[in-house]
């Protein structure tokens, strides 16, 4: 085959860059000056693509960056100096030395990690600066709220261990809006007892997209964590947030590789899920649960050929999907169906198409797979 040689594509996913630019801009313009802007782009930039991603947040004016390992910051940091980058999740070890390496900000949840860093940084004759995560209610990682000023004055106590900011995670933003509220307050609390509310050298940060709905202005935060919302996906329905006007950055297609008609009584796909009670005409799509398709949607779902939806009949298999086109006639083989996205009229959202699989839209974008080409518009951002 000839290197140059473009293979057609069966399913592709679409990423719109300059979406994404205004969706920054957009989020930005609903918070006050002084606050920091965290793009967060871990598991690939939820399934984006992250050095694309990340270059164009960079162009775009994000002020830091935030992944959960050592890897994602690595490739983060090849793309750029400057721009810090907080590792949100814990250290393994024999990554500690990488730190220095790549110049990055872990999260710190306890003594221990204090003490494996302060050998890494005394050994390269530097300081690292870290930032400290407290646990107010969610019990992954963090230093527990009440633990949090003895670690403190270990943290103080450092020659080369450094604190550059304070953050916790709420657990609820998006379900329970009176236990957020709780952690906020226990949160507030740990920072004025501590007396490291000050912004002018530390970043102070709480708020992911879900807890952007109660944000106050009026608090020691300067920061927050934007990761969904940055990508047009609302965190909940009737969010507050659709203030913002958001884009859909991210949208996903496949093919029709057959139609025929199918008489009465016709079992579809795996284990007769679905038998037709009248002839029907159905398209099978060259997509399946091996390129993202929740294998949960088996007849729920719908898809959209000529912008109009089409229902899921069967199971969805590995590398085919089946729909119903009876409705649209006409309907030829190599034509595009849209699983989410536009496509005339129509529209599918992400969390449409999450709630036919039974999932959530963080777990559907970091579920489409890399046999899924992702094509890039880069269109302007203004």
């Amino acid at each position: 085959m000839n290197p140059t040689t473009t293979l057609p594509l069966r399913c592709w996913a679409e990423i719109d860059l300059g979406a994404l630019e205004r969706n920054l801009k957009r989020i930005r313009q609903e918070l006050p000056a002084h606050i920091k802007y965290v793009a967060v782009v871990k598991a690939d930039a939820y399934g984006h693509g992250l050095h694309q991603t990340v270059a164009r947040l960079m162009h775009s004016g994000a002020d830091y960056f935030a992944v959960a390992n050592i890897t994602e910051a690595a490739a983060v940091r090849e793309l750029g100096p400057g721009w810090p980058i907080l590792v949100l999740g814990p250290l393994l070890p024999d990554e500690d030395r990488h730190v220095v390496e790549y110049d990055l900000i872990p999260a710190i949840s306890s003594a221990a990690e204090v003490e494996r860093l302060e050998r890494v940084a005394a050994a390269a004759g530097r300081t690292i600066q870290v930032h400290l995560k407290v646990d107010t209610g969610m019990g992954r990682a963090g230093v527990w709220h009440a633990e949090a000023p003895t670690l403190l004055s270990r943290l103080r106590a450092s020659r080369y261990v450094a604190l550059a900011g304070v953050f916790t995670h709420f657990s609820s933003a998006d379900t329970d809006p009176a236990f957020t509220e709780q952690q906020r307050k226990v949160f507030l609390g740990v920072l004025a007892h501590c007396a490291v509310a000050d912004p002018s050298r530390l970043l102070i940060h709480a708020d992911n997209s879900a807890g952007l709905e109660s944000f106050s202005t009026d608090s020691p935060f300067n920061a927050v964590r934007v990761g969904l919302l940055q990508f047009g996906i609302l965190p909940y329905e009737n969010s507050l947030l659709a203030r913002v006007h958001p884009e859909p950055v991210f949208s996903f297609h496949t093919r029709v590789g057959l139609v025929k008609t199918v008489p009465a009584g016709t079992g579809i796909s795996y284990g007769r899920t679905h038998v037709v009670a009248r002839e029907t005409r159905i398209a099978v799509l060259t997509a399946g649960y091996g390129d993202g398709i929740p294998r949960a949607s088996s007849n729920r779902a719908s898809v959209l050929i000529r912008g109009q939806r089409c229902p899921v009949l069967g199971r969805v298999t590995m590398d085919q999907t089946i729909v119903d086109v009876s409705g649209v006639p006409g309907v030829e083989v190599g034509e595009q169906a849209t699983l989410v996205g536009r496509q005339g009229e129509g529209r599918i959202s992400v969390a449409e198409f999450s709630q036919w699989g039974d999932t959530i839209p963080w777990e559907t974008l970091t579920s489409v797979t890399k046999r899924v080409a992702r094509i890039y518009r880069t269109g302007l951002g203004l």
